[in-house]
């Protein structure tokens, strides 16, 4: 492991490649660490772990400061956040690949970008130039500042959490991006109608939770969300379509758009970071290119 500027997973145990480690990972939010297990885990593991970081740290950072660690249970619904050593930064801006964002660590399991996805928003940022686009699940609107970022003319992003959008719009304040963008804080499947008289769009970005009760829940809604991406996007645009659910597969995706949404051609799978190898490829992030034709 290193240290560098970027904001990255370090230790990806929940790929299944090393044994013992099944449950483990670690992220590097610059300046800080953070550890978490998805199951409880032995004290005299997690002290393991642990003991391990601080080398790590006294190595590969500043070695007059204590290490800045935090420790993130999880498992049965649950979790729990405990900054074990050090601080963290009032107000934590990190990095990824030049673009800036916010980030929470200490507030909830979700902390304001999802590392898997680095890959996905590189390719979006490589394919926005002069397009208009369409950011469903906006979440903290890193898809958004990418395809800005890229020299998209337009970006609509629509997600209900209107906490997450007001994120999303410091977000793009602190990479200077002060037009060409619009927050919807709506329920996706109630504004069909507004996403409509607004695009239509050269590129949609599909980027739903997996199963958020109230929300989405990906074996029955997203066969209704692919209903509606015909009438959304551009003849030869493109779509961008992510699961994380460990319990479907990509052939689900893929059957699920043959079915409901046959307008579209599959064009290919964007690769997840080498950082988030894993033993059973369905298992990880699956983020299929689709093409309207």
């Amino acid at each position: 492991m290193t240290l560098g500027s970027d904001v990255e997973r370090l230790f990806h145990g929940r790929g299944g490649l090393i044994a013992g480690c099944e449950q483990i990972t670690i992220d590097w939010y610059p300046p800080v660490l953070l550890f978490t297990a998805f199951k409880e885990i032995a004290p005299d593991f997690r002290l393991q772990i642990e003991t391990l970081l601080k080398d790590l740290w006294s190595g590969c950072w500043k070695q007059t400061e204590s290490i800045n660690l935090v420790f993130q249970q999880r498992g049965q619904g649950k979790s729990s956040v405990e900054l074990v050593s050090g601080g963290i930064p009032a107000h934590h801006v990190v990095e990824e690949d030049g673009r800036k964002t916010v980030v929470h660590l200490m507030r909830g399991q979700n902390h304001g970008l999802f590392l898997d996805m680095r890959n996905g928003r590189q390719w979006v940022k490589e394919h926005s130039k002069g397009r208009k686009v369409l950011n469903l699940f906006s979440y903290t609107c890193a898809f958004s500042v990418a395809a800005m970022k890229g020299g998209a003319t337009e970006v609509v992003n629509i997600d209900m959490s209107k906490g997450a959008l007001a994120i999303g719009r410091e977000n793009h304040q602190l990479n200077d991006i002060h037009s060409g963008v619009r927050l919807l804080g709506h329920d996706i499947f109630k504004s069909w109608g507004k996403l409509r008289k607004l695009g239509a769009y050269d590129l949609v970005i599909a980027d739903p939770p997996s199963h958020q009760k109230g929300s989405f829940v990906a074996t029955k809604d997203y066969a209704r969300l692919l209903r509606k991406i015909p009438e959304l996007v551009n003849d030869g645009g493109d779509v961008l379509l992510c699961l994380n659910a460990p319990q479907l597969s990509r052939k689900f995706l893929m059957e699920q758009v043959e079915e409901e949404c046959p307008e579209l051609s599959y064009v290919g799978q964007v690769p997840n970071p080498g950082t988030f190898q894993d033993l059973d490829a369905d298992r990880a992030l699956k983020v299929l290119h689709y093409c309207k034709s």
